[in-house]
């Protein structure tokens, strides 16, 4: 498969605009902070990064002058605090910063901070970014609509994440997928199958397997698998409509092979549907909200017309459903895609009480 027919050589970033700003201000998204994404930039050196195999990780380990480390340091344990907690300063000794690495890779070209807590020495991560509407909108959508809450803030230009728990999904395939049981195949080839359709009926695009990661909960007679995306880079940007399949990237071939070997034709569909009606539920819960965020996205400019015309074409065909055919911009396409799911399981369910 040639992947350049799928996607654009490199997406643009677009900035935050007023609509969406205080749409993030309503709902505490927006809140000041310490330290700005450029301010990571003014590093002195670095070293690169390398995995526990020896290989490149294409990260690489920065470093500051001697009078703006301190300063840095204590900005971004600051910024753990207001991410984490409500931003008082009481564990401000017990914390401190391990490392700040740089990625060089990708659209978005993180930073990613390492903060220890010294009296336990539990650490976790930190992501900040460069903010991009296209990433603010799939963070959103994630939290809205995904079975994950996800953690993140916005400050003019900047965006910081919380780290997403879980096996990224190449290293999955290398390191834990020949340890997996049988019956486990079976319940990971669920999860595929509901992550596939919950990744295209939000448009998020480009969930290649090293753009989402793998988390097993263990239950008491069995172990259960999720599959959780980590990079909203490619929300509602991207008008091939198979962009938003993670079934068509190459790179998940593996999964795709494994759903063929352990479930059936009807099974499968089973667990679309299950999916569907599932977003269909939350979609119903957080109406409000959805609603605000569409017309975030009615007014803002995160794709271009051709790649929105040839998106609401792929959908109509896909879908049968002619008001495809009348979307301006992907806020429309969206919310006519969340009309089909949320019409469609409310026809079929004759248990919801009206």
């Amino acid at each position: 498969m040639e992947e350049e027919k799928l996607m654009s050589r490199k997406k643009p970033a677009y900035p935050i605009n007023e609509r969406l700003y205080n749409y993030l201000t309503e709902y505490n998204r927006n809140i000041k902070i310490p330290v700005f994404y450029d301010d990571l930039l003014r590093f002195d050196g670095a070293v690169e990064v390398y995995d526990k195999n020896g290989d490149d990780t294409l990260w690489i380990r920065v470093y500051y002058a001697e009078h703006e480390r301190e300063e840095i340091d204590l900005s971004l344990k600051r910024m753990y605090l207001i991410l984490h907690g409500d931003g008082s300063e009481d564990s401000l000794p017990y914390l401190t910063i391990d490392g700040i690495d740089y990625c060089t890779f990708g659209n978005s070209k993180p930073f990613r901070i390492k903060i220890r807590n010294i009296l336990n020495d539990n650490h976790t991560y930190i992501y900040i970014k460069k903010a991009d509407a296209s990433r603010v909108y799939g963070l959103e959508l994630e939290h809205i609509l995904s079975p994950n809450n996800i953690n993140f803030l916005v400050y003019k230009d900047t965006l910081i994440e919380e780290h997403v728990l879980g096996i990224p999904g190449d290293q999955f395939l290398i390191e834990n997928m020949k340890m997996v049981s049988v019956r486990g195949l079976k319940r990971l080839s669920k999860e595929f199958v509901k992550f596939n359709e919950r990744c295209m009926i939000r448009m998020l695009g480009d969930m290649r397997s090293y753009n989402y990661v793998i988390v097993a909960s263990y239950d008491f007679d069995q172990v259960e698998y999720r599959m959780r995306a980590m990079d909203f880079d490619q929300q509602s940007f991207e008008g091939n409509l198979k962009v938003y399949f993670p079934q068509y990237f190459k790179e998940n071939y593996p999964f795709v092979k494994m759903v063929s070997e352990n479930l059936q034709e009807e099974s499968i569909e089973q667990y679309k549907k299950e999916e569907r009606s599932a977003i269909a539920r939350r979609l119903r819960g957080s109406q409000d909200r959805v609603n605000d965020l569409l017309e975030c996205m009615c007014n803002d400019e995160i794709s271009t017309p051709e790649k929105i015309y040839e998106l609401k074409m792929d959908l109509k065909k896909y879908t049968l459903d002619k008001n495809f055919k009348n979307c301006d911009n992907m806020g429309d396409i969206l919310k006519v895609a969340f009309d089909f799911v949320t019409r469609n399981y409310e026809n079929v369910n004759s248990y919801i009480i009206r």
